[in-house]
């Protein structure tokens, strides 16, 4: 655990507020286009276990271009977005003009005025590692209505077979030692998840954790694929020479290896109900 909390210190919260705001904006188009969705059967599960419907009020937290926005959207239920990054809340609109009663706010959660004991649920889409947790996790029980729930959707980084990735780990080792990273196959992105999950009940906001997951595999073009790395903080800090270099190196074995890549990764969704 004390490793999972070091680097979300290091890589996440531990950035200050204005550094937050503006971290995607270079990449703000292409997560939009090739981040993945989140899995209909996963989201049905959690409206059912929230009990959600179009009489519902949520709140989300970091909504991004509105990845996951609009799997809850559809329900016709209100819902409030607040987004720190200018460039995301832009696409998040355009996104959202379908659906009337979503309303978005360019502002961070920690600028956002609270509303105490308003909201049925509060939602946070791979979005809530991004609040210092003395912050995040006391706000959002508090907006929530006594018999609310807290629903942290999540969708870890995707992952090239391993025969693949041994090539790839060649060019980084070249070109960019620093973003080395063992393998994370199924079972280490799941227990890596259920330390997230673990995290919301240790606050001591939140009761009742339920979690669940499951493995995705997609396809994805070379050209998707390197468009997805470069949403990955790791690849954004990156200097652009360095970052050409690296790339070219990484389309170079890639193209080697046909023109499409298989690419598997764990979604999850944790649900809590405030103390």
């Amino acid at each position: 655990m004390q490793d999972l909390k070091q680097t979300l210190q290091n890589e996440c919260y531990g950035k200050d507020l204005e550094q937050r705001k503006h971290w995607y904006s270079p990449a703000a188009k292409a997560y939009q286009q090739v981040r993945p969705r989140y899995p209909k059967d996963l989201v049905e599960r959690v409206i059912d276990l929230a009990q959600l419907s179009s009489n519902s009020t949520l709140l989300e937290v970091g909504c991004g271009p509105a990845i996951a926005t609009p799997a809850f959207a559809v329900l016709g239920c209100r819902m409030v977005c607040v987004e720190p990054n200018p460039d995301f809340y832009h696409l998040a609109r355009q996104t959202c003009e379908p659906y009337p009663n979503v309303e978005l706010q360019n502002c961070s959660f920690e600028e956002w005025e609270l509303e105490p004991q308003r909201f049925d649920a509060v939602l946070a889409a791979s979005s809530f590692h991004w609040i210092p947790p003395e912050i995040g996790y006391p706000k959002a029980a508090a907006a929530l209505r006594p018999d609310g729930h807290l629903i942290l959707l999540w969708n870890k980084e995707l992952q090239p077979r391993y025969e693949l990735y041994q090539q790839l780990l060649t060019v980084y080792q070249t070109y960019a030692p620093s973003l080395n990273r063992s393998y994370e196959d199924s079972t280490t992105q799941v227990a890596i998840l259920d330390e997230l999950g673990q995290m919301a009940f240790e606050s001591g906001h939140f009761k009742d954790v339920v979690s669940e997951h499951m493995e995705v595999e997609v396809t994805y073009s070379v050209d998707q694929y390197l468009m997805l790395l470069n949403t990955y903080s790791p690849h954004l800090k990156l200097e652009t020479e360095q970052k050409q270099k690296l790339f070219e190196g990484l389309r170079q074995v890639l193209e080697q290896n046909g023109d499409t890549i298989e690419l598997s990764y764990v979604s999850a969704f944790h649900i809590a109900r405030p103390i």
